[in-house]
């Protein structure tokens, strides 16, 4: 699915009002009776509901919204934000509908007009959509403040309003959504940590825009999605051997933290990888012939890593971090394996860490190589940003300066590539905030890589199939009971749905 700006939003809808034809307020005839099914099925015969309206064409949803459901039976309230000019042609053609209906109408011209809502009323927030490019301040901004104190279910149109689709919205007036209902496509605000707290669950309603504005569309952002990862994917050939899936190195581990290896090591192994070396210090040999014994182990160092292993071109792919320490002289370390491997790795956790206190070693990592860090990793590695736009924008920048895949993980992870491509992942959950779940990462990818899937491809089908698993391992565990080997112990069933489910 495609992730659009606001004006490529507003391009498709007039793309499809001039191709199909239809006239605008057809279209939003379409948008307002698929809010008004979805919120038929989840309101009360006689639950009171309160629609509140701008005067752009968000309102005008918000009119025709109230007016469907007001010819229905229910008990519907329009409150209009007052600007002091006329609404769009859209809206005013909406509003003398609404007016061929009992539904209340009331024009909120100051605070001293805000309602007094009845317990259980249903709150339709129509004010803003995704048009908005600035802060709401005023009357604006005190309604949506009262808005959210009533502390009822809110259902938002196309966006929470006050919300911006394409910018930072951090300590604006911004709706507190229950529900949005926005149309057609994901926006990018939706995928963003800071706007969570707004946008409650997401619901994306088919409108019928014409598919072929996308095919003329350079869209540069898109969710990931199950028919892209099945594109991706290789099923095994009957005749194959354990040769044909490479041979991967994971140097990761350090006294007190060879769990991160333990788990990195499974998860490769699970990925499906053919031969799994794994380079630890001589104090987690024991743990790791133990815990990981499909794997075959080297040491160096007695409690941390000292040099990466001799012979590096026998590797077909390498990943280096988990658990592995920070010390100073463990930047030798990667210097010299900068130095010896020129294909694509993977780096990870504490030598992401260790790349943020020598910035020169990280313009040496080889072209397309991948480096998964967490936003607090990302902002030692980069410098700090101020907002989540503004980390996906140097994280994006970053991939094509220096040619390499920049994993940014979060709820929504975000792959941005070295041509510019950008994707947000649409599998995994809150379980996954576990201690150890970036180690699985690490691994699942650092396996893909050695099976020869190009580093793009290690990177989409490694992140979706570690969110698919965590899916699997919370309708099982829970989210709460949930730990990172569980994750490890559940990729076998996001293998199985991804090649024999039609949807995850």
């Amino acid at each position: 699915m495609v992730i659009l700006s606001s004006a490529q939003i507003h391009d498709w809808d007039a793309y499809t009002i001039r191709h199909k034809p239809i006239r605008s307020i057809d279209l939003m005839e379409i948008a307002s009776t698929r809010c008004v099914q979805w919120l038929w099925q989840r309101t009360l015969p006689h639950q009171p509901i309160a629609v509140f309206c701008g005067k752009g064409n968000n309102g005008g949803d918000g009119l025709a919204i109230g007016r469907l459901l007001s010819a229905r039976g229910r008990k519907v309230a329009v409150y209009i934000l007052e600007a002091g000019q006329k609404g769009t042609d859209d809206f005013q053609e909406n509003l003398a509908g609404l007016h061929q209906t009992p539904a209340e109408i009331v024009y909120l011209q100051s605070p001293d007009h805000f309602p007094v809502l009845a317990a259980g009323t249903m709150i339709i927030d129509a004010l803003f959509g995704t048009g908005l490019n600035r802060k709401l301040e005023g009357l604006a901004a005190a309604l949506v403040e009262k808005i959210n104190s009533y502390g009822a279910e809110v259902v938002s149109i196309d966006m929470p309003s006050g919300m911006l689709a394409d910018g930072s919205s951090r300590g604006f007036p911004v709706i507190t959504a229950t529900h949005t209902l926005s149309f057609q496509c994901m926006k990018l605000a939706f995928m963003l940590p800071e706007n969570e707290a707004h946008t409650g669950v997401v619901h994306i309603l088919e409108i019928g825009l014409m598919p072929g504005f996308l095919a003329q569309l350079q869209c540069d952002t898109l969710l990931l999605d199950i028919d892209l990862i099945r594109a991706i994917y290789k099923p095994r050939k009957r005749f194959s051997h354990k040769g044909n899936y490479g041979h991967a190195l994971l140097i990761a581990g350090s006294k007190g933290m060879m769990g991160a290896a333990v788990l990195a090591a499974r998860a490769c192994l699970r990925s499906g990888v053919g031969k799994l070396s794994c380079l630890s210090p001589e104090c987690g040999y024991s743990i790791m012939q133990t815990a990981v014994p499909e794997a075959m182990c080297s040491t160096n160092g007695d409690d941390y890593l000292t040099a990466p292993p001799g012979h590096l071109e026998q590797y077909a792919a390498i990943g280096i971090g988990p658990g592995m320490g920070t010390r100073d002289d463990q930047a030798v370390l990667i210097k010299e394996l900068l130095s010896g491997y020129k294909h694509p790795l993977l780096a990870d956790a504490d030598a992401l860490n260790l790349l943020a206190k020598q910035p020169d070693l990280l313009s040496q990592l080889p072209a397309f190589s991948i480096i998964t860090p967490h936003p607090a990793e990302f902002d030692r590695l980069f410098g700090p940003q101020s907002n989540d736009f503004e980390r996906i924008e140097a994280a994006r920048k970053a991939a094509a300066r220096m040619g390499i895949i920049i994993i940014l993980k979060g709820h929504h992870t975000l792959i941005a590539m070295p041509g510019g491509n950008a994707f947000f992942n649409s599998t995994g959950n809150p379980g996954m905030a576990t201690g150890g779940s970036g180690d699985v990462l690490s691994g699942i990818i650092t396996g893909l890589l050695a099976q020869q899937y190009a580093p793009e491809q290690a990177a989409l089908l490694g992140v979706f199939l570690h969110g698919l698993a965590g899916d699997c391992a919370a309708k099982r565990m829970s989210e709460e009971a949930m730990i990172a080997g569980d994750i490890v112990d559940h990729l076998g069933e996001a293998f199985l749905r991804l090649v024999n489910h039609p949807t995850p």
